[in-house]
């Protein structure tokens, strides 16, 4: 699977993606680095097939509004340490790409991990 990973989360874990056989770029490494904004991110990760990895929570909204990104794996663990924040995603891979696979947003939390099916696309509007 590819991945692009934004700002707020360290380059290891785009590193650890890579060492588990999977394409992943850190925003540290495109052209704009870490000030890339969130469309770009976004636009560039659509363009090539990526899943957005973000805490990031205006990610969602550009998804539910504008189905950009397609595919966005939300990590929603607070304040936490790289140590245990790695230690998440060693523990949970398996089952967050099975997740995306067949949904279009996933949520990692320090104790749950959700997949999130986007509504139903028939042209109307839906209030909450």
């Amino acid at each position: 699977m590819k991945f692009l990973v934004d700002a707020q989360l360290p380059r290891k874990v785009a590193e650890f993606l890579c060492t588990k056989g999977h394409d992943a770029v850190h925003t540290s490494e495109l052209l704009q680095g870490n000030r890339t904004t969130d469309a770009d991110i976004a636009k560039r990760a659509d363009r090539e097939n990526r899943v957005v990895v973000s805490k990031d929570r205006d990610f969602w909204i550009g998804h539910v509004l504008d189905r950009c990104p397609r595919s966005l794996l939300i990590v929603a663990t607070g304040n936490i340490t790289n140590v245990a924040l790695l230690r998440l995603f060693n523990e949970h891979l398996d089952q967050i790409i099975c997740l995306l696979e067949k949904s279009a947003v996933v949520e990692l939390g320090r104790d749950r991990l959700t997949a999130h099916d986007d509504p139903p696309s028939d042209g109307k509007e839906t209030s909450p």
